[in-house]
């Protein structure tokens, strides 16, 4: 797993943000913590997992970039939305 040098951390996070991410390197359950991550796909913006999801065989092995953090799935809604408003800012994104 590798993390963003400009990590995207919600407004609940950001009270938690050092034993988030501790926790989520150690493999340990955080119930309603979720990650933003690059997507896997390439059709989406931004892939959001809960980060129990993480833990399970088939997800723990994956390398994931992981772009923020976030407290809950609307907190996790907010930030993917910043992220989006600054990517559009800086030109990186077209809207058709």
């Amino acid at each position: 797993m590798r993390w963003y040098d400009h990590l995207y951390v919600g407004e609940k996070a950001k009270k938690n943000r050092f034993s988030i991410i501790q926790g989520i390197r150690a493999g340990k359950l955080q119930p309603e913590v979720y990650v933003i991550t690059a997507p896997q796909n390439g059709n989406n913006l931004y892939d959001i997992y809960p980060s129990a999801m993480l833990l399970l065989p088939p997800y723990r092995d994956m390398d994931y970039q992981v772009l923020g953090i976030a407290v809950t799935y609307w907190e996790a809604l907010e930030v993917v939305r910043q992220m989006v408003d600054d990517r559009y800012q800086e030109g990186g994104l077209t809207i058709r």
